[in-house]
């Protein structure tokens, strides 16, 4: 296999990222523009300022990105970028950047799929043998997938409402916490307990491998309501502690079993909702008790970026796999479409 120097870009959501990674696995450099401030104030992403953003960030930012990794662009081998999915239209200031930038050095371009990139976004810091079990889960994705090497995934379990992250959000909101609400019911949920509150734990005992996260945030927001008065912030504390509770339950007891029903001793959890301190400690205690080998990445590759694109990039360019200057964005796109190594 021949390694390669690649520009890596991602774009799909709120986050504009460059990175310079040798070889699929080195990164010289993985510079993020965040965009949180600009759209707190909204209580959630706004689509056309996400897009408008981008395109003032992302040519300072490869700049950037090249002068941290000491590298000049004719030393570029190929450019790999998020394709989908996500906003369609931020997505496509980060593809039309790469088609010309590619044109323009004359190198090859690559459409990475963003799920994977977070699920082999692991192997940028430990080798994890295939196959394992990928549990996506951020603010778009709670997905359980075999995957058996890169561009090789089998979908096992998804949600059928909302992800993960998007629940975190949604919670936070309503009890007035602010954006994005996922690190901060993290936080409250580890400075109390869940004073004996107790929330659903949505198609927990179903034998299949899809989530539902919508009815535990229906039960947040039913609690609120038969409040006699406004919560104080110990109740707060409590309900975060409890909704955090149940959501982790449900995420680790399905992904138990699904790593177990595929004879698989290895599971990757990956994607902004990895960050979360209570689904890591609750895995670590799993890892014990089941013999299973649990791995996150460190929370920057948890989050998006664009280092994590490299290891699929960099495996698909060297392998003769190009994407041609007609490379579009796709807002929806199945990972288990990718091309198959």
């Amino acid at each position: 296999m021949i390694f390669m120097l690649l520009l890596a870009l991602e774009s799909s959501c709120d986050e504009t990222a460059a990175a310079v990674v040798r070889d699929g696995q080195q990164v010289l450099s993985n510079i993020i523009a965040s965009q949180v401030d600009l759209h707190a104030v909204y209580g959630g992403v706004v689509p056309e300022l996400a897009s408008r953003r981008h395109l003032e960030v992302i040519n300072p930012l490869v700049e950037e990105a090249l002068t941290t990794a000491g590298v000049k662009q004719e030393d570029l081998e190929g450019v790999v970028v998020t394709r989908g999915p996500g906003l369609v239209g931020a997505l496509l200031v980060g593809v039309s950047f790469a088609k010309a930038y590619a044109y323009a050095l004359k190198i090859p371009l690559i459409g990475v799929h963003h799920i994977e990139g977070h699920i082999q976004a692991i192997q940028l810091e430990e080798r994890v043998e295939y196959p394992f079990l990928a549990v996506a889960v951020s603010g778009g994705h709670t997905h359980l997938f075999r995957v058996d090497g890169i561009g090789r995934y089998r979908l096992l379990g998804r949600t059928v409402d909302d992800a993960a992250g998007e629940a975190f959000d949604k919670v936070a909101k309503m009890m007035g916490l602010g954006y994005p609400g996922g690190p901060i019911i993290d936080k409250l949920a580890g400075a109390n307990d869940d004073g004996g509150i107790v929330f659903p734990r949505p198609m927990v005992k179903k034998h299949n491998f899809d989530f539902s996260f919508s009815g535990v945030k229906t039960a947040v927001l039913n609690y609120l309501h038969r409040l006699q008065e406004p919560p104080d912030e110990t109740t707060i504390s409590q309900i975060a502690c409890a909704f955090q509770t149940a959501v982790v339950d449900v995420i680790t007891q399905k992904s138990v079993r699904a790593a177990e029903s595929e004879g698989l001793n290895r599971i990757v959890v990956a994607g902004g909702v990895a960050c979360n301190s209570g689904l890591r400690t609750k895995f670590a205690e799993l890892a014990v008790s089941s013999g299973l080998e649990i791995f996150f990445p460190s929370p920057l590759l948890c989050a998006d970026n664009s280092a994590m694109l490299a290891v699929a990039g960099d495996y698909y360019l060297s392998s003769g796999l190009f994407s041609g200057l007609d490379l579009n964005a796709v807002s929806n796109w199945p990972l288990e479409q990718v091309r198959c190594a």
